[in-house]
């Protein structure tokens, strides 16, 4: 019987690794883990890098825009001051039509924002305005939390209050 118990325990499988082993597999980890967040960090400074040089571009972009925006403005006002020069043949009447027209101009555009303000201003549009901002934040979370929930909105009720 001794030599049956023998036999069994050669051909058994260690039961336990050895501890040099479980060491080397958690150093492995430890490596690929260090190799992967080094990947990752390297991949952000690369996406910020493009972002910021972006943001430049964007910035660079809006102010030829506005540049551009106003030789043209200025321009189309030239001509439109020529014209009214030889139509009134005087310069003096031309400057001061063309002083008139601007004025007229930016009080319809005072009137017009401050048109806009008052809508903005009305309970109906606050509150349409509200339900939007929370929709948007609403679905925005969702999409963050993917399946977590949501903060609670307001309700009916506090809305028809306002």
């Amino acid at each position: 019987m001794h030599e049956q118990g023998d036999s069994t325990r050669e051909t058994a499988p260690d039961p336990a690794p050895s501890s040099s082993g479980l060491f080397d597999e958690i150093a492995r980890l430890g490596a690929a883990l260090k190799r992967l967040f080094g990947a990752q960090m390297e991949l952000l400074a690369a996406e910020l890098g493009l972002a910021r040089s972006a943001v430049s571009w964007l910035l660079l972009a809006g102010l030829a825009a506005t540049v551009a925006g106003v030789g043209f403005g200025l321009s189309v006002l030239g001509l439109l001051g020529v014209l009214l020069a030889k139509w009134l043949d005087s310069w003096v009447w031309a400057l001061l039509v063309l002083a008139l027209l601007q004025l007229l101009f930016l009080f319809g555009a005072v009137l017009l924002f401050r048109r806009c303000m008052h809508w903005m201003s009305l309970p109906a549009t606050r509150g349409q305005w509200g339900a939007m901002m929370r929709d948007s934040a609403r679905k925005v979370g969702a999409g963050l939390a993917d399946g977590q929930a949501t903060p609670p909105s307001r309700t009916a009720t506090d809305e028809e209050g306002r």
